[in-house]
């Protein structure tokens, strides 16, 4: 799916102290809204694989995933493939990366692998309007205040169909402090303040989404300015 017109193009590496705090305590009401929440998030599986980590992986058809619970991709066609791939990428090489829980099985084809959502995940968000969602701001800040490390490469001029990179996967430790949590990604982004918009996709150590020090495969994306991910 082409990109045209996103104007900014990051690789970012860095430590990430996010200010938010999440809650433990909910009550009875609460609990009845996150076993809603789990019944939508969690959609009917062809399959599933338990994973030697812990993590259950759903095998979801294609066109059920919960991306097109969203009111903009109603009806939306899925394009499979690219309607045109731009010269900068002729030296692009496929490869077959593989994760822990491929060494118990493989999804069907046209379905697509999403880790089962756990009560305990929900219930380390600080609600369940902000599970899913980051609060801090989309596009790093020259502000020493906000508690944020970045290394950062950036290019904004041209026009951008898309981005690629390349990161050695690691492991890192992160300190025993709330929110604090490590990544490498890639990052599109159109817009300015408010009405920034971006797609990021990389790798991420964070215990108090995860509940682990694993490291995990995480996407992310807004909807005119407003913050979600997956």
């Amino acid at each position: 799916m082409g990109m045209a017109g996103f104007t900014i193009a990051l690789m970012m590496i860095g430590v990430i102290i996010s200010p938010c705090v999440y809650g433990k305590e909910f009550s009875d009401h609460q609990e009845i809204e996150v076993e809603k929440l789990l019944k939508l998030l969690n959609k009917p599986a062809r399959k599933s694989i338990k994973s030697e980590d812990g993590d259950i992986i759903d095998c979801v058809p294609i066109h059920s995933q919960p991306a097109f619970d969203h009111p903009l991709l109603k009806n939306h066609t899925i394009q499979m493939r690219p309607s045109f791939i731009p010269e900068s990428t002729s030296m692009y090489i496929k490869t077959n990366p593989t994760q822990v829980w491929h060494k118990n099985g493989r999804c069907p084809e046209n379905t697509v692998p999403i880790r089962r959502t756990k009560k305990e995940d929900i219930l380390r968000s600080k609600s369940n309007e902000s599970f899913g969602k980051k609060t801090t701001s989309s596009v790093p800040e020259d502000n020493l205040s906000n508690n944020h490390e970045y290394a950062i490469m950036n290019s904004r001029r041209g026009k951008y169909f898309g981005t690629k990179f390349l990161v050695n996967v690691w492991k890192p430790e992160v300190q025993v402090r709330s929110n604090e949590f490590s990544l490498a990604q890639t990052w599109l982004a159109s817009g300015d303040g408010a009405n920034i918009n971006t797609i990021e996709a990389g790798l991420q150590v964070y215990p108090d989404i995860y509940g682990d020090n694993n490291t995990r495969l995480f996407v992310f994306w807004t909807n005119l300015g407003l913050e979600s991910c997956d």
